[in-house]
């Protein structure tokens, strides 16, 4: 039987920086993937760092988010110097653009909203919203930039992380699914996989949208797949610097020239197809942000599937059976929350606490609001 100090279940950007992490820490650390590590939703990923929350629901996430941005430069620097592999880290901030009527006021509400959090936003005419990407429509009507924000190239930051970490003494077995957990006298042992079990002081879940099909792990993450299309593009003469946000698109660019166009949001189990309707749908509003893109060649399209929680919130932590960690439901921030997420997992299991309230995010929740339906 094999054995390890943490036996990981999901080779994604969380398992790995999870693996990493530890293995730094001296201990001797396993990832076990069904398919091919990082080729899911880290894969998927447009790769954008923006604390920002996206809706009501993601406000409380926001010290989080903004702990997790603090780490990057870090942890960056950290995953390319021993993987010798750049990750694409682009420090330029963002521009949200507004082409409504009312987006003068829908400004005002984003710049209030921002500062209420401790988040920088600046008001932008569009001259010079322009001035900083020129290619920006001629009908916008205002703009704002967030200038602490950023973007990774999520493949490459997959690919140099799980490199970092084979270095670092990580043992990865891809192709290798994980069916269930192990447990004796209440404690967690290890993995069940379909034709052995690994035996690990401490189990940690990290499989994504696949969670909730471990046996013994649905009812701390009972997550769900939330299918992302996107398309990539590129333009002859066409130079994007930041990150550009809409009411219908978010626009990526990277360092080798492609830009990167997403959107959407479906709950439709695990269907990875690119729809025409769901391209059609991000190349129009891409189109409108950015008019230049109508003579763009579609170079890839692509479809992942984003862990969600019942709540829209993270599911990081311990649960009521002693040595099983779970960290999952990252929803559309798994690449922003990467460094937290490894920190608090990697704290929790070498000092037994953790220098962040993250009580909001405990798998227990589900567990004990059950528990209050049924009193």
């Amino acid at each position: 039987m094999k054995s390890f100090d943490v036996a990981i279940a999901g080779g994604g950007i969380i398992g790995a920086s999870i693996a990493l992490d530890l293995a730094q820490a001296g201990l001797k650390v396993a990832v076990f993937d069904r398919n091919e590590p990082g080729r899911e939703a880290s894969w998927a990923s447009a790769g954008i760092l923006s604390p920002a929350p996206e809706s009501p629901a993601m406000i409380s996430t926001v010290p989080l988010a903004k702990a997790s941005m603090d780490l990057y430069p870090a942890l960056v620097a950290n995953v390319e110097e021993i993987s010798g592999e750049k990750v694409g880290f682009r420090p330029k901030g963002t521009i949200d653009v507004f082409f409504a009527k009312d987006a003068v006021s829908d400004l005002s509400t984003l710049i209030a909203l921002h500062h209420g959090m401790g988040l920088k936003a600046e008001p932008l005419r569009p001259e010079d919203a322009r001035e900083l990407e020129p290619s920006l429509s001629p009908e916008l009507e205002a703009a704002a930039l967030r200038p602490d924000e950023a973007s990774i190239d999520n493949r490459a930051f997959m690919r140099a992380m799980l490199n970092a970490a084979k270095k670092s003494g990580v043992e990865i077995f891809a192709g290798t699914r994980v069916t269930g957990i192990v447990q004796e006298g209440g404690r967690c042992t290890g993995l069940k996989l379909v034709n052995e079990t690994i035996s690990a002081k401490w189990t940690v879940i990290a499989a994504g949208s696949f969670c909730a099909d471990i046996e013994g792990v649905r009812e701390f993450a009972p997550v769900r797949p939330a299918k992302g299309q996107m398309v990539s593009l590129r333009a002859d003469g066409l130079k994007i610097e930041h990150v550009i946000w809409g009411e219908k698109i978010y626009i990526v660019p990277r360092n080798d020239g492609r830009i990167l166009a997403g959107a959407t949001v479906e709950y439709i189990g695990f269907d990875k197809q690119v729809t025409a309707g769901g391209i059609e749908k991000i190349l129009s509003a891409a189109i409108e942000v950015i008019p230049e893109f109508a003579d763009a060649r579609v170079e890839e399209t692509w479809a992942g599937l984003r862990p969600d929680s019942p709540d829209h919130l993270p599911i990081i932590g311990p649960t009521d059976i002693d040595g099983l960690v779970i960290a999952t439901g990252h929803f559309r921030s798994g690449v922003l929350l990467t460094p937290i997420t490894a920190r608090l997992i990697r704290q929790w299991i070498t000092e037994r606490s953790v220098g962040f309230d993250w009580e909001r995010l405990s798998p227990m929740r589900f567990i004990e609001a059950r528990r209050e339906t049924t009193a």
